[in-house]
């Protein structure tokens, strides 16, 4: 069986979904207590990194995606799929799942 290396360059979202870059999760809380690693909750903010060809419509063509590569995005809790790369953490979801672009 083959060996598959794979990369944020290697990978191409199919239809609708999304590959983003998952922001780190933060270390300490506002009155400045340091967090243990299990008392992190999942961060739910992350950078578009890969975009698919979006969703096909009825009559076969292609709605055009609503967020672009390098947008900071708002996304749902307990939607996608968690990928590890390396030591970095991504998330690939559908574009539905997206709540809001960040400014």
């Amino acid at each position: 069986m083959a060996a598959v290396t794979l990369s944020v360059s290697t990978v191409k979202p199919l239809g609708d979904r999304v590959f983003v870059k998952v922001s780190a999760a933060e270390e300490k809380t506002a009155g400045g207590l340091y967090l243990p690693d299990n008392a992190k909750e999942k961060p739910q903010v992350g950078e578009v990194v890969a975009l698919g060809d979006g969703k096909r419509n009825d009559d076969g063509t292609r709605q055009q995606m609503e967020v672009e590569i390098g947008h900071k995005v708002l996304y749902s809790k307990y939607a996608g799929t968690d990928i590890k790369l390396g030591t970095e953490e991504y998330v690939l979801l559908s574009e539905k799942d997206i709540l809001a672009v960040v400014a």
